[in-house]
């Protein structure tokens, strides 16, 4: 059967579905192809994946593509994705995770990035990498580059938590009671050594583990808590165990979202505010002046109107890991924070990490006495439509439809990523984008007011709905 790679490669990672558009012969291929395209032959070469039933195989076929081009490679195990950016960063060498992230279990994929956990996107490798992969692949064999390389293996596991612990000093807080959902994924392996006192001394935590069990067949609920329906259990969780924060990690375990003592989801947008306050006063105290926090264009306004107020210097992206990490090193940001639970570090190589984000969180509430919900309602000024996913045929078409019908009013058109309409006056917005790893146009928007809000929605989804 003859792969396209060009079925599986996105913009910014590998997504295919096991057996039709990702296979171990095309992951063979890619392996060769990730150490021609960036010349890694003769250097170290890192490879982990998660806990889906098919990482483990397609470590071994990447490894072998790799190591028969030259590289030689170091194999991580399980690893969660942020592992694999520390890793990255820690070793100074380039990696590839194999994961799918909260995609369903028939799905593999792979997330790439360069020594000290520089990204690997569309226009920074990733094509390159399709191409020569490709070539591999339609020539039916691997040429085998010289001698064969050397193959290792490495846990840091530990290494990854301890450097956490670091960052966040969380041994001083107040005593916490904390519900962690890991909806079988990653987070199940790393919660208990980061929070937990599996490897390292105790925290003052107690932690209730949820579906804490490695299982890529996700028995429990899909391993995306973008979804309301999938945070349903941690919310029910954190009220019935009377815990004071909820956190739900997707598969991968580089995004977290938060619930607070009621049950209530804490957004992405308020979470960014927060711990962009906390980062802005730890840079300020060292000496910078307006620090830079980068935020994505579907972020909430609350984002770049706190980081003004607190002196700090808020700088817009488009949405995308490998997008806002180039941005994070082109403006040396200490932080930045997406609407989607990811949440970048400059302390943590510019890449995502959602455990380091949840501690900062923890951090927060445990330095106060304040409920969450207390303390996150400064951070909520506005009412969110959430990410709402329509399947339509003509996507730039619908795009065009609702420019046309918005363009004569008093507002601003940006088109940096898909198609942004806000309100002259500030009071309302709403962003219009194709997905980068699935088949949707996505719609949020935001307004001073839930009328205003949900008024501007449904007019938008009428339009693109048809």
């Amino acid at each position: 059967m003859s792969i396209d790679l060009s079925e599986s490669f996105k913009a910014y990672d590998v997504r295919g579905l096991v057996g039709e558009t990702i296979t171990a012969e095309s992951v063979r291929a890619v392996g060769a192809g990730f150490v021609d395209a960036l010349r890694l032959a003769g250097q170290r070469v890192l490879v982990g994946g998660d806990m889906r039933s098919t990482s483990a195989e397609f470590i071994e076929a990447f490894t072998e593509g790799a190591t028969a081009r030259g590289a030689n490679v170091t194999q991580l195990g399980l690893i969660s994705t942020d592992m694999l950016y520390f890793a990255c960063g820690r070793l100074n060498a380039p990696g590839v995770v194999f994961t799918a992230s909260h995609n369903p279990a028939g799905y593999n994929g792979m997330k790439m990035a360069k020594a000290g956990a520089v990204p690997i996107g569309a226009d920074t490798g990733l094509e390159d990498i399709r191409v020569v992969a490709q070539a591999h692949l339609d020539n039916g064999e691997l040429p085998v580059l010289g001698e064969p390389t050397a193959v290792d293996a490495e846990n840091l596991l530990t290494d990854y938590a301890a450097y956490l612990r670091e960052l966040v000093d969380l041994t001083g807080i107040r005593p916490l009671k904390v519900v962690v959902d890991a909806a079988n994924g990653m987070a199940g392996l790393t919660t208990p050594v980061v929070l937990g006192d599996e490897k390292l001394s105790s925290l003052p935590l107690e932690i209730t583990p949820m579906y804490f069990e490695l299982d890529g067949t996700f028995p429990n609920h899909p391993a995306n808590p973008l979804e309301p329906e999938n945070l349903r259990d941690l919310q029910k969780a954190v009220v019935e165990h009377g815990a004071d924060i909820g956190l739900a990690f997707d598969g991968d375990a580089d995004r977290c979202f938060v619930i607070d003592e009621r049950g209530e989801p804490v957004s992405p947008s308020a979470v960014t505010a927060l711990v962009a306050r906390r980062e802005l006063a730890r840079a300020k105290a060292s000496g910078e002046a307006e620090p830079a926090i980068v935020h994505n264009l579907i972020t909430s306004k609350a984002v770049p109107e706190l980081v003004e107020a607190e002196g700090g210097r808020a700088v817009e992206t488009r949405v995308g890991h490998s997008f806002i990490k180039a941005v994070m090193a082109s403006e040396a940001a200490v932080f930045g924070g997406e609407h989607s639970a990811h949440y970048y570090f400059r302390d943590f190589w510019n890449a995502d990490t959602g455990m380091l984000a949840a501690m900062h969180v923890l951090a927060a509430l445990g330095e106060q006495e304040q409920p969450l919900s207390e303390l996150a309602r400064e951070f909520s000024p506005y009412f969110a439509s959430g990410e709402i996913n329509s399947e339509v045929e003509d996507k730039e078409g619908a795009m065009a439809g609702a420019e046309a019908a918005f363009e004569a009013r008093d507002v601003v058109l940006d088109r940096m990523d898909g198609l942004r309409v806000q309100a002259s006056d500030g009071t309302w917005w709403f962003n219009l984008r194709t997905s980068n790893t699935e088949p949707f146009l996505r719609f949020n928007g935001e307004a001073k007011t839930r009328d205003q809000m949900e008024a501007v929605r449904d007019e938008v989804l009428g339009l693109v709905r048809g």
